[in-house]
């Protein structure tokens, strides 16, 4: 049967269509666009272009940064997480403040504080907990509280300054007080913003986009309504007509022919990656070729491959993993001469999705190649080696001496704790050893950023080994660097570590330095003396965090209330000249911190006095 020229004008005039649609859809609502920080088309309710997206949450671009208005409140976007749709906001200053400070917003709210309720937007916890921790210094000055009430309000509770963050806390150690508490807020509000969630639940409009997505649309709204109703775009137009015979089938050879051609393309890519594959097996890896730039081949370990470290671990076998770092699992790996290692896979996550994988993966790369340069360039017997490691597309590894006998934290907290004074004292002084030569003994310094009693690893002998370098940072300036009056250096970075250990003078200022370090060395020594964890839930909250009650204790003089009952009798004075040194470690003012250096000489005088101690004894 012959195909009537009517019948051909009709399917081509809707194939037309439906490709004016798609396209109409393309060029309007799935533009890609690069306005910071956003690098590709936002899901909902985010979007650049009108009538798409959310109707009260449209974005502006603009330099340096794009803004976004909540509740008549203007925001810098600083950092978008698609994973938790949460966005850090830095809000835009009044410049009209009458003598009052310049944490002033331009809004129609007579507080004058952010506020937003009834927004489904909510405050994150970690920004309300960090602003609920802020406390000016004593005395406290007020303004003129007649003319500058919102002032005198934030100077007595840095909370308010968010919605929803009003500190519950009673009072706080002067530890963490700011001097000029206004002009902080207003510097650490532009530079580092808060962040705030998205709660799907308390938005009207994303039940109706719930819907749209599953039915393959994208939503967005009628911008030319007044009360700009919700619209779900469609990229498929379903018939409303009977379609005649001749049209159905020249509808199902364009499909088959779509197929075929899907089919071919497919087959096409598919060839095309093996072979980029196959040939990308004898190129060197993105990652390799980054640290042969920062560091000369021959200072680098030797490089295993992937299927060396995969027949160690007998392919990865969940039985062998000894555990799991911030960046992966650990693996117990035996090497074909028999030599026992630990294998460090750091973005091997079963189960996890293909999005997951890649966010992981970009995470890992840094803190690969920071510990790898580090490692490659110290040599000391406390310190964990770095046999080798592996730059491959399936997975990058870390191979590292493999210490047999547990963390300190597990002989200190463990069931089996039995460790004496004297084996104790020999452990702070090999740690302390090991903080020296990081500190003094290489250039530029580095600094560990996260000494613990988990990363300090124990031989058979008791000796130790100091380990995990994923936060570790050298002491290169970088980044933002200013020389204090002390000629400290430091580095601004943001604050990563273990809690309990996270010395609360870089935790404020953002400022990094080796006296961060022996902040952490001052609680490992409290845990030696007391067997206690470095933070533990089950304590009364004011005493939870192990250094506030270890110095409280001591200025009461009631520090046998807190040593461990093993070391008692046991010391000959050895326990309080340490208890000593610990509490100087924790000085709030980083200045009044002993350098390593000090530390090493220390404990080496207190273990010389112990050792003549027991000589006399045993005469005796």
């Amino acid at each position: 049967m012959s195909q009537s020229p009517s019948s051909s004008r009709r399917f081509f005039s809707l194939l037309i269509f439906v490709l004016t649609i798609v396209e109409t859809y393309s060029s309007s609502c799935s533009s890609t666009f690069h306005c910071p920080p956003f690098n590709l088309s936002p899901p909902f309710p985010f979007s650049t272009s009108p009538g798409c997206g959310h109707p009260n949450f449209q974005i502006q671009c603009s330099s340096p940064r794009a803004t976004i208005s909540i509740k008549n409140l203007t925001f810098s976007l600083l950092h978008y997480s698609s994973l938790s749709s949460s966005l850090t906001l830095s809000p835009h200053l009044d410049s009209n403040q009458h003598n009052c400070s310049s944490l002033r917003f331009s809004s129609s709210s007579p507080n004058r504080f952010i506020d937003l309720t009834g927004s489904p937007f909510r405050v994150s916890d970690s920004s309300c907990s960090r602003l609920s921790l802020l406390r000016p210094c004593s005395p406290l000055t007020l303004p003129n509280c007649s003319r500058c009430p919102q002032d005198c309000k934030l100077l007595k509770n840095p909370g308010r300054i968010l919605h929803g963050c009003e500190s519950t806390h009673g009072s706080l150690s002067e530890q963490g007080c700011q001097g000029d508490l206004l002009s902080f807020l207003q510097d650490f509000l532009t530079r580092f913003g808060f962040e705030v969630e998205w709660d799907e639940s308390q938005d009207p409009y994303f039940a109706k986009c719930r819907d749209c997505r599953v039915k393959n649309g994208v939503c967005g709204f009628n911008s030319t309504h007044p009360n700009q109703d919700f619209l779900c775009f469609s990229s498929q137009r379903e018939p409303t007509t009977t379609v005649n015979n001749h049209v159905a089938v020249l509808c199902l050879i364009f499909a088959l022919t779509c197929l075929l051609l899907a089919i071919s393309v497919a087959v096409a890519i598919f060839r095309s990656r093996r072979a980029s594959f196959l040939s990308s097996v004898n190129e060197e890896d993105p990652a390799a070729l980054f640290l042969r730039r920062h560091r000369s081949a021959a200072l680098l370990p030797p490089v295993f491959t992937f299927e060396e470290l995969e027949s160690a671990t007998n392919r990865f076998d969940p039985k062998r993993k000894i555990g799991d770092g911030g960046f992966g699992s650990v693996y117990l790996g035996q090497l074909a001469d028999g030599q026992l290692l630990a294998v460090k896979f750091l973005h091997h996550h079963h189960g996890a999705t293909a999005a997951d994988t890649e966010h992981c993966k970009a995470f890992s790369v840094k803190s690969f190649c920071n510990e790898i340069l580090i490692l490659s360039s110290i040599n000391h017997p406390n310190l964990v080696r770095l046999h080798g490691y592996c730059s491959d597309p399936r997975g990058l590894l870390l191979v590292h001496d493999y210490v047999t006998n547990g963390t300190l934290a597990d002989h200190l907290h463990g069931r089996k704790s039995k460790m004496t004074w004297r084996v104790r004292l020999d452990i702070a002084l090999q740690t302390a050893l090991a903080m020296e030569y990081l500190h003094f003994s290489i250039t530029p310094p580095v600094v560990h950023r996260d000494i613990t009693s988990s990363n300090i690893f124990v031989e058979r002998d008791m000796r130790i080994k100091v380990g995990d370098f994923g936060l570790s940072r050298l002491l290169v300036f970088s980044e933002t660097t200013v020389s204090s009056a002390s000629s400290s250096d430091y580095v601004c970075t943001g604050p990563q570590g273990t809690p309990g250990y996270l010395d609360p003078d870089y935790h404020r200022s953002f400022r990094l330095t080796e006296k961060s370090d022996v902040y952490s060395y001052g609680v490992v020594l409290m845990e030696l003396m007391t067997g206690m964890k470095a933070v533990d839930q089950r304590r009364e909250k004011r005493d939870m965090a192990l250094a506030e009650l270890f110095v409280s204790k001591l200025q009461m003089g009631l520090l046998d209330q807190v040593i461990d009952p093993l070391l008692a009798g046991d010391d000959d004075g050895g326990v309080a000249a340490v208890a000593e040194l610990a509490f100087r470690c924790v000085a709030v003012d980083k200045d009044d911190r002993p350098d390593a250096k000090e530390i090493v000489g220390e404990l080496r005088r207190i273990k010389s006095r112990t050792r003549l101690g027991e000589d006399d004894v045993s005469k005796c």
